[in-house]
């Protein structure tokens, strides 16, 4: 009976404790006992994930405390590689959408050497926002799951519908009705085009300072060889492949990529390419975009305009920016596709630091983030300070959609509030998710900024080849990772700048493009192909099982 009375009295004082616990989570307070977790992330400059109002909802609502090991964006990969290869690493690791998620290659070492743990079990038992999410979304399911059958990670998963066409062409419409042109359509339309803007003094300064057409070497869609050489053979901007009846091939060596050489160099040759367009950063580009005093850029290369010109409220140039089609060349007229604008790798994973019940309380607090408030919240901010429910006749981003979300802007002069995770917080946004936020019907304006970009991304859609390398679902075989990632690395930088030599004159078409071929090969660009070739009918093989 003694015994009958303690087991009573334990189990009294174990649920008053955990009646506790919970009054002080829905008090908005982290339990007393709550569970510590680790957690690796790169922090922005105008943020405190310490101090963060998600940060403080993830910890009351699933009753954990973070003890971030947080560092910049500079130096961020190599912090992270030597945490990894010294053995001092955290229990999960967070990194933003945009800088530096770890590769395919990186998912697969780690996850090979038991670093990274398997999430299967974990999104079957405890994420039943991951789970059906992955179920009814074949994509998603192939960018975070490994050739072994294992998800050791999660993606940034954002169908970013702008981001998928990502080198765009934008031209300075108010100079083409000052000097009474059209919009052009093919790659000689467009030259004569550069050449007016070059020559007839479209500023009405009287002065030949017009830059024709510039671009950047930073940031995205802003390299200018990828949509000029779109005229002429299908150019990536990123591994020079194609795919033809399933066969993977490489499109640098080819006569077509000799003809948009010929062509972009034409271009330079008579000053319609601001040679900085080759070697200057984002900064750079801006500067002449913004040009004090009269306006010089005639058109620019981004994955949108705000990238080389002020779009805000105060702007007097942004709007003068619109996309042009891809160009009719010779051969063809493609648009750089990105699949859905979501790159593969992870950037999410939960190491074998972590114990059960922390694993549990992660990949929990990642299925939170799988709804549309959760994402919401992680994204944006808090409701009620960084964005509200929608008001009748808010129309939303996307077509026959019902709006669910308006961002609440931060008032001119005030700092960001320090609430949602923003990139960092990228975890699950479907086209549904980001078509239902309410955008202003103005493009110009800066509340309508991303139904300017939608619409200018309808120009390009469609304009891919019938087939393109499906980057996120071919994994390289983990023996041959190593290889591809040294050849590609060899391949790329050679291409790039056998092609900056050859426009700018330092090569001479004629007489080396023999000699450049040779070299490629020598680079065994065969090799590159083949184990590019191996990933791609490995994925056929996955998508049939």
């Amino acid at each position: 009976m003694k015994r009958r009375a303690c087991k009573i009295i334990a189990f009294l004082i174990v649920s008053m404790l955990l009646a506790a616990c919970s009054a002080a989570s829905e008090n908005g307070e982290t339990g007393s006992n709550a569970l510590p977790i680790s957690v690796f992330a790169q922090q922005e400059a105008t943020q405190n994930l310490e101090t963060n109002d998600f940060t403080k909802e993830l910890e009351r609502r699933f009753n954990v405390k973070f003890d971030w090991h947080v560092v910049p964006y500079e130096g961020a990969k190599e912090k992270r590689q030597i945490s990894l290869a010294g053995g001092e690493y955290a229990d999960a690791y967070i990194l933003t959408t945009y800088i530096d998620q770890f590769s395919q290659a990186d998912v697969l070492r780690y996850g090979k050497q038991g670093v990274f743990v398997p999430l299967n079990d974990l999104i079957d038992q405890y994420a039943p926002n991951i789970k059906a999410a992955m179920a009814k979304d074949a994509t998603l399911k192939a960018f975070n799951t490994a050739p072994d059958g294992n998800i050791y990670g999660l993606v940034s998963y954002s169908e970013c519908f702008h981001c998928s066409y990502p080198n765009k062409m934008w031209l300075n419409t108010e100079w083409l009705k000052k000097l009474n042109l059209e919009m052009p359509t093919t790659t000689e339309e467009f030259k004569q085009v550069l050449l007016a803007f070059k020559t007839r003094d479209p500023n009405g300064n009287g002065k030949a300072d017009e830059i024709p057409l510039s671009g950047s070497t930073e940031d995205f869609g802003v390299r200018v060889i990828p949509y000029l050489m779109n005229g002429f053979i299908y150019d990536d901007d990123k591994n020079y492949l194609n795919l033809t009846n399933g066969k993977v091939d490489t499109v640098a060596n080819k006569s077509e990529w000799k003809e948009g050489l010929t062509y972009i160099k034409g271009l330079y040759d008579e000053g319609l390419i601001d040679p900085g367009a080759f070697t200057q950063n984002s900064d750079a580009y801006k500067k002449i975009g913004e040009n004090a005093g009269a306006q010089i850029l005639g058109a620019g290369t981004a994955m949108h305009p705000a990238i080389f010109v002020d779009t805000g409220p105060d702007n007097d140039r942004g709007s003068d920016y619109n996309p042009v089609p891809p160009l009719l060349g010779p051969h063809s007229s493609y648009a750089v596709y990105n699949t859905i604008g979501v790159s593969p790798g992870a950037k999410f994973v939960i190491t074998d630091k972590a114990s059960k019940e922390q694993r549990i309380a992660l990949i929990r607090m990642v299925d939170y983030m799988y709804t549309p408030e959760g994402q919401a919240f992680a994204e944006v901010g808090k409701e009620g300070l960084d964005w509200r429910r929608p008001i009748a006749g808010e129309r939303a981003l996307g077509p026959n959609v019902s709006p669910a979300f308006t961002r609440i802007p931060v008032k001119v002069g005030d700092k960001p509030n320090n609430a949602g995770w923003s990139g960092m917080g990228h975890f699950y946004m479907p086209k549904e998710y980001r078509d239902s936020w309410v955008q202003g019907s103005d493009i110009y304006a800066p509340d309508g900024y991303e139904r300017r970009l939608y619409e200018a991304t309808l120009v390009y859609e469609g304009h891919e080849p019938k087939e393109t390398f499906p980057i996120w679902s071919a994994w390289i075989d983990s023996n041959e990772a190593d290889e591809a990632n040294f050849l590609q690395t060899n391949i790329k930088s050679y291409v790039e700048e056998n092609a900056l030599r050859f426009i700018t004159g330092n090569k001479n078409l004629n007489e080396d493009w023999d000699g450049y071929v040779r070299g490629l090969a020598d680079l065994k660009i065969a090799r590159y192909v083949e184990i590019m070739q191996k990933a791609y009918d490995r994925s056929l093989k996955s998508d049939n099982e």
